[in-house]
């Protein structure tokens, strides 16, 4: 499946439309509806509970979005649901809640976070979770993941869903917990094509790269993430055919 050209539409919104001073949380249900009701794309991120659904939060721990801490993994998702974020009147949603929220008025982007701890192989409850939320669901979406097993491993639950790498310089000084070798291999998005990604989603600040070049001389949809100011994301559209933003509001319409 070839990604929805929804997503090169509308920008996304970056952990949905999320607004910190008025106490909207990322990732949350409020979030969520501002930005169907505006008419931007979403991108969220994936957690998996401990009975193996698919939790819509960024983290591995609870610590700082919620008045609790430990694992998201080690919670249930209904104990999960019933944690209220930081600073709102909502709790942690699943993706099951999210994607009936969407209903397909909108585009939306799942970020399937690392479960290994170091971009390497681990268990694909998470993926498992994704693939069967989205089980039925007719609207434009997509998943990526930084780490190009969870792709791989995706790939093989729901082989209909479009699928991308997350993707970045991977200067070893700012990856403290990867190796240089890993930096380096990840660098060359070199798993592409044998992980059967059809876009990137590519740190803005690095979209010079020749490799990001070479990709979307060959027709790959470049994505980029995360874009904070009108002057970043018209520097962005240079190179990419859609932009990943917070903190300020694009115009809907790019051209």
């Amino acid at each position: 499946m070839t990604l929805d050209p929804a997503f090169l539409g509308p920008p996304l919104a970056h952990r949905a439309l999320h607004d910190k001073h008025q106490g909207i949380p990322e990732n949350g249900v409020t979030a969520i509806r501002r930005a169907v009701a505006v008419g931007y794309g979403i991108e969220v991120d994936v957690q998996v509970s401990s009975d193996g659904e698919a939790m819509v939060f960024h983290d591995e721990t609870l610590d700082r979005m919620t008045e609790t801490v430990g694992p998201v993994r080690a919670r249930t998702a209904k104990e999960l649901m019933g944690l209220r974020l930081k600073g709102a009147d909502e709790t942690i949603p699943s993706l099951r809640q999210v994607l009936q929220l969407v209903g397909g008025r909108v585009p939306l982007l799942i970020e399937i976070k690392d479960q290994s701890g170091g971009i390497s192989v681990a268990d694909d409850a998470l993926e498992q979770g994704v693939a069967s939320a989205l089980d039925g669901y007719a609207g434009p979406v997509a998943v990526m993941s930084f780490n190009p097993h969870v792709i791989d491993a995706f790939r093989a639950h729901a082989p209909e869903v479009a699928r991308g790498l997350v993707t970045s310089g991977f200067m070893p000084s700012q990856w403290p917990g990867l190796s240089d070798e890993t930096c380096t291999h990840l660098r060359s998005i070199r798993d592409f094509g044998k992980v059967g990604a059809e876009f990137i989603s590519h740190d803005w600040t690095d979209l010079g790269s020749p490799r990001v070049a070479e990709l979307k001389g060959q027709g790959v949809p470049v994505l980029c993430w995360t874009i904070r100011s009108a002057q970043a994301e018209a520097e962005a559209r240079r190179v990419a055919d859609n932009v990943t933003f917070e903190d300020y509001l694009p115009a809907l319409d790019a051209t």
